[in-house]
């Protein structure tokens, strides 16, 4: 083999290496979301800044590395960042090792009476038993976040904006690196097959299932103790085992970049005629004038970069695009446990081991076209449009998957039965538990057996319990008494168990549709992945390419990754008909949302932010095809001229006037856009 074909594959191998690490730590953190937001109480707006600085840590440095990277030691820069990713990773998993236990919000003991098989717990006249009661001093709530580590999530947000430092040099030196010494056509198919390792993610997130429904508590309390499941909404996962895992990956992926030189000699040595036709045609189709590069003036290079209107279309476009998606894969874990009824683990799983392969596959498909038809940079934006006119198609139809609300006396049932047993208004009270002295801040729910689900046990009604840890059943609940017309129920109907009553049967199967629908999605919209870089490397001259990538990645990153999650989450928490308590007391993360207005604002926002990105790229397209028409008439004219000189002049002096009129041809060039 080659010497620079083996380079070029060592350092596509060992970019391969850090595009898996730095995508198994993204979406680890992606996965982790709501059992960070449960084990520190906070609601999603501030998941969202949490998610968000890892965008604010590309922002800080993103300028400095993609304008001066391209003069330093690239491979080494990349070593670096992987370095600080995974000094993130370990700070992020820092607050499981100084945090109390997680003691989950309950009514009940964690702790059964010795020989009790039977007591008259849930439905009292006073709430001695509540095991969280609401602090009455500030200075005792004071001393109660300090034990409990109320602020430990700011280590979160600062270990995942190392991340984002660390991750900023990988997008644009590694990409300019291959594309400056590997053949132009052989670039987009390394683009595409960059992410290949991607399928190695498979094996990791089917890892992440076992860590997820590992509790942490599950070493410090007795396990008959426990009362709920990985399916409950105060389940908290091992969720800082992965962050260990990917800080120890990171290390690793980052150690060939410290052995690879800075510099290597093209692959094709001496170009054909071909070949060099098209150099210059790439050259002359960029929006920029062709001068030499000013090295070490970011001003000037700024500005000939920007004015570039592909290049702003592109930006804009892209800017759209990653709200929708960054929203969207923020929060789908949650939008698939609150519409389908799905564990947040299950969730995590599909994700991984169906909708992750699809988006590899659609990569290296995208790739493969490219290369198979050598498409042009309008070939290549048609590509783009196509795959995403498609996969917004897709996205549609999600929408006619639904399944209904979950029965939940007091919060999405107001009355229940023939006899109509009333709720007050925006309240779990009715005159069924109005006699029990009911906390109505916390969240213990149980499900009857006429498949309505209950706040609590107390809120129920039910005045006895048998059983300890998650075999405990409550009886004689008087809430159910009414549910027939009125009419005595049987014993057997007035008992409840621990945990949400599960979906209807038609939702398991709605939820597979959903599934195969988003599958095809996750293909489509990665086909159009690389030809979408590509037509950004082509509108741009070769001297800016570096400081290109990190703008777009700068600009992307801070209008595209920072405000998606924040303002998803605000309006998201806007649906929650039920917040938990903290340990503390006040608000903690939300228990049970109105799945009908999550879908709603979940998907409203993703169809309007995709839509809006489908007609920027038909602008973008009109835009191109303006663009190449006028290189086309431009290239007519330069045979025209040539072709007269030579007539004019066969002692060979005809290329004067071309070279003349250089200047006014790289004016008109920047202007024609």
């Amino acid at each position: 083999m080659n010497p620079i074909t083996e380079e070029i594959s060592l350092f596509l191998i060992s970019l391969s290496f850090v595009y898996f690490a730095k995508a198994f730590g993204g979406s680890y953190m992606k996965s982790s979301v709501t059992q960070i937001e449960r084990r520190f109480d906070i609601p999603s707006s501030l998941i969202g800044v949490i998610d968000g600085s890892f965008e604010i840590g590309n922002l800080l440095v993103i300028a400095f590395v993609s304008y001066f990277g391209a003069k330093l030691h690239r491979p080494r820069l990349i070593g670096i960042g992987c370095l600080i990713m995974a000094a993130g990773a370990f700070l992020t998993a820092l607050p499981h090792f100084f945090q109390g236990q997680y003691v989950y919000e309950t009514t009940l003991s964690h702790i059964p009476e010795e020989n009790s098989t039977e007591s008259i717990l849930p439905c009292l006249a006073n709430t001695s038993h509540l095991v969280i009661n609401d602090l009455s001093t500030a200075a005792s709530k004071a001393a109660c976040e300090k034990e409990a580590g109320s602020s430990m999530w700011i280590y979160v947000f600062l270990g995942n904006m190392l991340r984002g430092i660390g991750e900023t040099p990988v997008m644009p030196l590694g990409v300019s690196y291959l594309d400056d010494y590997a053949r132009k056509e052989n670039t987009a198919i390394y683009l595409g097959y960059s992410p290949v390792s991607y399928f190695k993610e498979i094996s990791d997130q089917l890892t992440m299932f076992t860590l997820i429904v590992t509790h942490i508590c599950i070493s410090l309390l007795p396990t008959e103790s426990i009362s709920i499941n990985h399916k409950d909404s105060r389940w908290v996962g091992a969720w800082w085992l992965g962050f260990l895992v990917s800080g120890f990956l990171m290390l690793l992926a980052g150690i060939p970049f410290w052995f690879l030189p800075n510099t290597l000699a093209k692959q094709c040595k001496s170009p054909s005629k071909k070949r060099q036709k098209e150099d210059i045609q790439a050259k002359s189709s960029s929006d920029t004038p062709e001068v030499e590069p000013e090295q070490g003036n970011f001003a000037p290079s700024l500005k000939r970069l920007f004015s570039n209107k592909v290049y702003l279309l592109i930006i804009l476009t892209s800017v759209v695009a990653f709200n929708g998606f960054i929203g969207m894969i923020t929060f789908k874990p949650k939008f698939m446990e609150q519409v389908y009824g799905q564990s947040p683990s299950k969730a995590i799983f599909l994700i991984g081991s169906m909708n992750l392969p699809a988006v590899a596959v659609g990569v290296i498909v995208g790739g493969l076209v490219m290369k198979r038809f050598k498409l042009s940079v309008l070939g290549a934006a048609r590509l783009s449009i196509v795959s995403s006119f498609l996969s917004f198609c897709l996205l549609l139809i999600q929408y006619f998957l639904q399944c209904d609300n979950s029965e939940v006396a007091g919060l999405t049932m107001t009355y229940q039965g023939a006899t109509e047993v009333s709720y007050q208004q925006e309240s779990l009270l009715s005159q069924c538990n109005m006699g029990c002295s009911c906390s109505l801040k916390h969240w213990d729910p149980v499900c009857a057996r006429n498949g309505i689900t209950y706040a609590s046990p107390c809120l129920a009604g039910c005045q006895t319990s048998t059983g300890v840890g998650k075999e405990m059943e409550f009886h004689n609940c008087t809430c159910m008494q009414e549910l027939k017309g009125g009419l005595m129920a049987p014993p057997t109907n007035m008992s409840a168990i621990l945990g949400q009553c599960p979906r209807k049967s038609d939702c398991d199967r709605m939820f597979k549709f959903y599934m195969a629908v988003t599958v095809l999605g996750a293909f489509v919209s990665a086909c159009g992945g690389t030809s979408g870089y590509i037509v950004l490397l082509r509108s741009i001259h070769p001297d800016l390419k570096s400081l290109a990538l990190g703008m777009h990645t700068l600009i992307g990153r801070t209008l595209g990754g920072i405000p998606p999650p924040i303002y998803f989450g605000a309006l998201i928490d806007r649906t929650c008909l039920k917040w938990g308590l903290k340990r503390c007391g006040g608000q903690g993360a939300c228990r049970f949302y109105d799945s009908h207005a999550f879908r709603i604002t979940f998907l409203g926002l993703v169809y309007c932010l995709y839509g809006l990105a489908n007609l920027l790229w038909g602008v973008l397209y009109l835009q191109l095809s303006k663009r190449q028409k006028k290189l086309e008439l431009r290239s007519q004219a330069k045979a025209t001229a040539l072709e007269a000189n030579g007539n004019n002049n066969p002692n060979g002096h005809a290329m004067v006037s071309i070279f003349k009129n250089k200047d006014d041809l790289d004016r008109d060039n920047e202007s024609t856009i």
